[in-house]
């Protein structure tokens, strides 16, 4: 496990325990009801830590209306039922604000939660357009940017800056995250860009081998010029590998999923691949701020955030805070109303937009890194023309093969 900045936490977690304790005249609790053990820690644990930070920084400043903030937690374990509890352990605690683990699935128990006590939720960076209004309620909001979007975003990206005219899409149908990637980039590609598109195909995230999928791709007339591989690691960078194994010198990209560099050792010497992240971990963010929070994690946590998917937890409390600061109260209705006034709002790692039909980012910036020689780099920075439409997002408009 991580390290956590909240002492007494880690002992009670690993004991299952519930807490109970007073909430100071003075305070103002936030709750986190997040996976700190089991898979979802990679994810939800530094985004976690960024929040932490985010709350010391206002803390700094004298707090929020008055008070300091407050951070309780709890361990969802990677598992539905016991987010549910997590949800509820901070709630009882006096949570004014909940943030949900990283993934709708995982994360909507403990935000469902948070919606029964009629409080806001946020997930600390789900993809999913259903971690919102359409999969929780009117309370529901996300820090981070939808899948769809990132997959738009190399699409529109490839074809201004590389000339990319023809691609090839691989998805894995593991997870809901993977085809909302592919969606974005069918929609872009296709439709807005009228490019073409050689072939899709799909496979598995335990997958040991893709060698069909290579052969089909090794007979096209012509190697694509892009190969969109929507998928996570492991399975994604095993698919990687082997297609250049194979010969094939395609560009290749990803969505945000295939970000960092602790997995980039099973790909050696990897080039020629691009995908869209929120900040940089890398040392070349162009904004200053992002550099300076990345020491200060590091100093804070004994390492600098490894991959772009810490960042959306300082906004988990940033935008919050700001809504409360607007609506000069904690009451939930009148926050909410205050987030769905967010339009290209300035943010750590850019802008939200939020609406009442939809608390999540269909369009946003990003930077484009790309991996050369195994060391990933920024190369550009890229928002997309236009947002990706509702049905784009639900995937009304594709039917990939089934598994």
């Amino acid at each position: 496990m991580r390290k956590l900045a909240t002492s007494a936490f880690a002992g009670l977690a690993a004991l299952g325990l519930a807490t109970t304790s007073a909430v100071a005249e003075d305070e103002v609790v936030i709750g986190f009801a997040a996976s700190y053990s089991g898979w979802m820690q990679a994810y939800s644990q530094p985004s976690t830590n960024a929040a932490l930070i985010a709350i010391d920084d206002i803390n700094a400043k004298g707090g929020l209306l008055g008070k300091q903030i407050k951070a309780v937690m709890a361990d969802a374990k990677t598992d539905r039922v016991e987010g549910a509890k997590a949800g509820q352990q901070v709630l009882n605690e006096g949570a004014e604000m909940v943030a949900v683990d990283c993934d709708y699935d995982f994360g909507a128990p403990a935000a469902l939660a948070a919606k029964n006590a009629n409080k806001v939720a946020i997930f600390l960076c789900a993809e999913s357009v259903l971690a919102g209004i359409q999969g929780v309620g009117k309370n529901a909001f996300s820090s981070s940017i939808l899948a769809a979007v990132q997959g738009a975003t190399i699409a529109e990206w490839g074809m201004k800056t590389k000339g990319w005219k023809t691609a090839y899409i691989l998805l894995d149908t593991t997870i809901e995250y993977n085809k909302g990637i592919c969606y974005g980039f069918d929609w872009m590609w296709r439709e807005k860009l009228g490019l073409e598109i050689l072939g899709h195909d799909v496979y598995l995230n335990n997958d040991a081998s893709i060698a069909a999928q290579i052969t089909r791709i090794k007979n096209l007339p012509t190697e694509p010029d892009i190969i969109m591989n929507c998928s996570y690691v492991p399975g994604g960078a095993s698919a990687l590998r082997q297609i250049r194994a194979a010969g094939i010198n395609s560009a290749l990209a990803g969505g945000s999923s295939m970000s960092g560099t602790y997995w980039l050792d099973s790909v050696p010497g990897l080039t020629g691949h691009y995908v869209p992240e929120q900040a940089s971990i890398y040392g070349d963010d162009p904004r200053p701020e992002v550099e300076e929070f990345n020491k200060k994690y590091e100093a804070r946590f004994g390492e600098r955030p490894n991959s772009q998917y810490t960042y959306p937890g300082y906004l988990v409390v940033e935008m919050w805070a700001r809504a409360v600061e607007r609506a000069g109260t904690f009451d939930t209705d009148a926050v909410v109303a205050e987030m769905e006034k967010f339009k290209d709002e300035p943010f750590l790692i850019g802008t939200r937009t939020f609406t009442p039909t939809l608390h999540h980012q269909n369009y946003g910036p990003y930077l484009i890194v790309e991996t050369t020689d195994g060391k990933p780099a920024v190369a550009d920075s890229y928002t997309i023309s236009e947002p990706v439409p509702m049905d784009v997002l639900f995937g009304k408009r594709y039917t990939y093969i089934a598994r």
